[in-house]
């Protein structure tokens, strides 16, 4: 879902507002994110103290793929 959630809003992103979103634990999300990074689904970006969270090419279509399975189960 955490795929979900940064392929909504275009927005810049951080991990503790991501988890939030996704309603689980930063240390939780922040795993999922390395995970994420080393499938090269996210990548992330240092704006000074700040790592932003942004999908790559092959993320957002991962996201796309979630989003068109959600609406046929539900």
């Amino acid at each position: 879902m955490i795929l979900v959630a940064l392929k909504k809003n275009t927005r810049m992103r951080y991990g503790s507002v991501l988890a939030k979103e996704v309603d689980c634990t930063y240390s939780h999300a922040v795993k999922i994110l390395q995970t994420l990074e080393e499938l090269k689904l996210v990548e992330f970006k240092k704006k000074g103290r700040i790592k932003v969270i942004k999908l790559t090419k092959k993320g957002n279509d991962v996201a796309d793929a979630i989003e068109n399975i959600n609406k046929l189960i539900k």
